[in-house]
């Protein structure tokens, strides 16, 4: 049976790969995926096929990943963090009922909720909630609703794609809908190039959040109403000290 496997390469620095990613990756033929994400792993991997497409250009990457699979060429299909995440998994399952001649395997990778968590201290302990602020696949109507519901909750949330050249905004409007249910002071973070070359993260206020700008390439955890700033880490208590 040819195979496709679909790896999660975390954040990008190839030691906070996981073990399988990592030795999926040596031992496949054929390595497909976004030119940014290909360009994370070229030199770990340099005797590897490399084939790339651009950004929005998903469904062709997974058809090429396919091709090449079908072809007898052990494949793999990288993604930035975790392939179930914001990843191409799930277009890879869809896309492959049309090749029943290759077997899929999803590897698991880090996303950035946890490796940005990880930059800044402990601000996922209880429960959070992912949103991603890009609606160039989700009605922003619906991302508002989701941001609404989570604040209301008062879940600790993590937000992808917070902001880009076309979406500068983004970010302060989901602020503006968070302060709705939460307090100017709540403590917040973000981080920058996660595992990185220019990795970056400042912890502060929702209300300061609200000013700042940032890029695609942050995180944001804006934390709950018991979410604090121990020592310079942001933390989200779970009670542990009072059972």
């Amino acid at each position: 049976m040819n195979k496709l496997y679909v790896v999660g390469i975390g954040p990008g620095n190839y030691e906070q790969m996981t073990i399988e990613a990592a030795q999926v990756l040596k031992d496949c033929d054929v390595i497909v995926g976004y030119t940014v994400y290909v360009d994370l792993v070229k030199e770990h991997f340099s005797d590897k096929e490399f084939l790339t497409t651009p950004m929005t250009k998903e469904t062709e990457r997974c058809e090429l990943a396919f091709e090449q699979a079908s072809s007898g060429k052990t494949t793999a299909m990288i993604c930035s963090g975790d392939a179930g995440v914001y990843g191409m998994s799930g277009l890879i399952l869809e896309i492959g009922q049309r090749y029943p001649n290759v077997e899929v395997s999803i590897v698991g990778g880090v996303t950035a909720a946890l490796s940005g968590a990880c930059v800044l201290g402990a601000p996922l302990i209880h429960d959070f909630a992912v949103i991603s602020l890009s609606d160039l696949l989700t009605p922003m109507e619906k991302i508002e609703k989701r941001l609404e519901c989570a604040a209301q909750a008062d879940f600790v949330i993590c937000l992808y794609n917070p902001s880009s050249k076309k979406r500068h905004d983004y970010l302060k409007r989901a602020c503006d809908i968070v302060l709705k249910h939460a307090d100017s002071n709540t403590v917040c973070g973000y981080v920058k190039n996660i595992g990185r070359e220019g990795e970056a993260s400042v912890i502060l206020t929702l209300g300061e959040l609200r000013e700042c700008e940032v890029d695609m390439f942050t995180t944001v955890f804006i934390g709950n109403s018991q979410t604090k700033e121990v020592g310079g880490k942001m933390v989200t208590p779970r009670g542990y000290k009072n059972v």
